[in-house]
Formats: structure tokens, C-alpha cells, sequence
């Protein structure tokens, strides 16, 4: 039903519609990954036989990106949900928006609504793309060029799509910096070919679809006992740079920053050999460890703490290793150094540190039950 209102409107159109490039466009956007395909985009409207005729664009309200760009170029801007746009556009495009643009909108179009989204459609569909392919370890993605449908996101035919390798240790904004490039770039060049494309279109393959939602405050806190370090340097690039790693403290959420990755460390005495120094995530950090002489058969406790004094660095017993983090945010942002000095020292001279409270960090679930033990025994 929806195909055959489409080719109506798209007939009733025929006379005012362009059949090919240059494109008279409508974009829709918000974002910094967004304002990369526009400004590509704006940059072919200049050129003599480019791609674009005319160009404007719909942002949300508020100072987003996607405005300030269009303010600045002197592009015309409409507010969201637009109107005035019958016959005046063959062809939309959509990139990073987070709104479902309904059937009689998209209909408005000749040639339909383009998006670009970042990622190897079916595999990631959702608002997070970029995110959930760090978390998940994913060594390839892409960029797919769609044809969006109304009533779901991230559904309609490809008409364009291109694999990238996902760089080693790359964080998610790094990622998306790299992606809203090539991204532009793969919009540019199905535009260029738009009525070819649309006759090639493929639907997706209906195997291999996987959801990507909205990152949030509760993935930020570690799970020391089921997290290895390969998971909790993936969950850093992932969120670090918008919501930092947590964990409890003695009863009080303590933020983790400045992650350095995995650590190899000594938990036999006091012995400070020459430091290694530390690298960014992914890498290593190798050193003793500042603990009182222990069994050398006893293995630490997820969420115990040893401080490097060496690198100054806090390293925290995760499921098969140790990580390693350069400062904490407790009331204040406070480095390693500060914070053993100031809350640690003590806790880690008694044998063996970890079974006390200071000196360990908690997982939700472990602060849960020994807050439930601390109110029994209270009774």
C-alpha cells in the first residue's frame, strides 16, 4: 500500500519533479555527525554541475548543530514538522534526526527520503549504532544509504552501502568522526546516481538484524565480577567520553576516570621495579603492587584496589585481570596518588585488603546485599 502511494504521488509530481540531478534537497538533521553530510551537501550546491540545485533544511528546535551550520551558510531553515513543502523538493534526506517522518511527509517527496545511517544495515538498527559497535567488539562496519519507510526506523531498502575496518582501540567519537565522513561521501555519490540506485534497490536481508538503543546512566556501571578488561575497555571507548565508568565505594558512588587499560601487576609485597609507562585504553600497564605480602595462591577478589605509586595509577580486580585508572571523581576529581593518600592508605596496610570494605570497589548488586547486611545487622 505504502509502495503505491508512493509511485501515485510520485506521477502526480512527474511535471514538477527533476529526474535527475541536480537535486532540489530537504535535510533533516541534528547532530555533529549530521552537519558532515550538509556541509558536503551546501559545498556541491556551489559548484557549476553539481549535484544540488536547492537546499534547506529542518532542524529541531534548540541550538543544534545542524542549525548553527545552516544559519551560518545562509541556508533556509524550517522547524520541525515542516510544512509548505509540496512540489518544491524531489528528494529528502535524513541524517541522525531521531524523528520518524510519517507516510504523508515522505510521500511529499518524488523520489523519496534518503539516510544515512552508521552502520552495516540489518546489524545495528537504532539511535546508537556507533556505540554498540565499540561495546560489541565489532571489527568491521559501514555505512548504508537507505530509503526510509514509514512507521520504523532503520527498515527501508539499501540503495548504497560501503565497509569500513573499525580502527584498533578507536574510542565511539572517534568512530563517528571517521563515519560521518565516508558517510557524506556514500550520500554524495547515490545522489550522483539516484535513478539507477533506486532501480537496484535491495531489501534487507532479513537475518542478522540486531537493535542498538540510546546509551544511558545505568550501562556506565561495572560489573567487576562478570566484566573482563577487554569488556570494560570496550564499555570506556564506548561511553567514557559522554558518561563515565562507576562503581561504590563504602556506600558512596565513586566515578572512574582517565582509564589506562589493562594492568599486569605483583601482589607479592612491596617491590617497585622500573614502571613501564602507562598507554591510553587498550593498551598496558605493568608494575608492583603496593599491598602487604600475601598467599601467593589466594587470588584477588573482583573489585579490589592496589595503587601504583610508580605511574600513579588505581588498579581495580576485574573478572580475569586488572585495570587501571588514573583519577576518581568522589566529591572532587581526585588523581590516584590523592586518593590512596587520602582514603586508601590505611585500609590497604591490613591482611588481606580486599576482604575489608575500603579496600574494595563494589558492583551494584554487591553494594545492594551488603548494605541489606549492614541494616540486619543493625536490628
Amino acid at each position: 500500500m505504502w509502495a503505491a502511494g508512493c509511485l501515485a504521488a510520485t506521477l502526480s509530481r512527474g511535471l514538477s519533479s527533476s529526474s535527475r540531478a541536480p537535486w532540489r534537497l530537504l535535510f533533516f538533521g541534528s547532530d555533529q555527525f549530521a552537519v558532515e553530510s550538509l556541509k558536503l551537501l551546501a559545498s556541491s550546491r556551489s559548484r557549476p554541475g553539481g549535484t544540488v540545485e536547492t537546499l534547506e533544511v529542518v532542524a529541531l528546535s534548540g541550538d543544534v548543530p545542524v542549525k548553527r551550520f545552516a544559519q551560518q551558510n545562509r541556508l533556509a531553515v524550517h522547524s520541525w514538522p515542516p510544512d509548505d513543502v509540496e512540489g518544491r523538493f524531489d528528494v529528502g534526506v535524513v541524517v541522525s534526526f531521531g524523528c520518524l517522518l510519517h507516510e504523508g511527509l515522505i510521500n511529499k517527496f518524488p523520489h523519496g527520503v534518503l539516510n544515512v545511517h552508521p552502520s552495516l544495515l540489518p546489524r545495528w538498527r537504532g539511535p546508537a549504532p556507533i556505540f554498540h559497535t565499540i561495546l560489541h567488539g565489532d571489527t568491521v562496519t559501514g555505512v548504508t544509504v537507505i530509503q526510509i519507510r514509514p512507521h520504523r526506523f532503520d527498515v527501508g531498502p539499501i540503495l548504497n552501502q560501503e565497509l569500513h575496518e573499525v580502527p584498533g582501540n578507536c574510542s565511539a567519537d572517534e568512530l563517528g568522526a571517521l563515519l560521518a565522513t565516508r558517510g557524506a561521501h556514500l550520500l554524495l555519490d547515490t545522489l550522483r546516481t539516484l535513478p539507477e540506485r533506486l532501480a537496484l534497490q535491495r531489501e534487507q536481508r532479513p537475518t542478522g538484524a540486531t537493535f542498538a538503543p540510546k546509551i544511558s546512566p545505568s550501562m556506565s556501571w561495572v560489573q567487576w565480577e562478570e566484566q573482563t578488561c577487554e569488556h570494560i575497555d570496550r564499555l570506556y571507548r564506548a561511553i567514557g567520553s559522554r558518561i563515565a565508568l562507576r562503581t561504590t565505594w563504602m556506600g558512596r558512588t565513586i566515578k572512574l576516570l582517565d582509564f589506562v587499560g589493562k594492568c599486569h601487576i605483583s601482589l607479592l609485597g612491596f617491590s617497585e621495579p622500573p614502571a613501564v609507562p602507562s598507554v591510553g585504553p587498550g593498551g598496558l600497564c605493568r608494575h608492583s603492587s603496593l599491598l602487604p605480602s600475601a598467599d601467593p595462591q589466594r587470588k584477588a577478589a573482583p573489585g579490589s584496589l592496589s595503587y601504583q605509586k610508580e605511574s600513579n595509577t588505581l588498579a581495580v580486580c576485574c573478572k580475569d585481570g586488572w585495570v587501571g585508572f588514573k583519577a576518581v571523581l568522589l566529591k572532587k576529581k581526585l588523581t590516584a596518588a590523592d586518593f590512596y593518600n587520602g582514603y586508601l592508605h590505611r585500609a590497604l596496610q591490613q591482611s588481606p585488603p580486599s576482604r575489608t570494605a575500603e579496600g574494595r570497589f563494589l558492583s551494584p548488586n554487591q553494594a545492594t546485599r551488603a548494605h541489606e547486611r549492614r541494616d540486619q545487622s543493625e536490628l
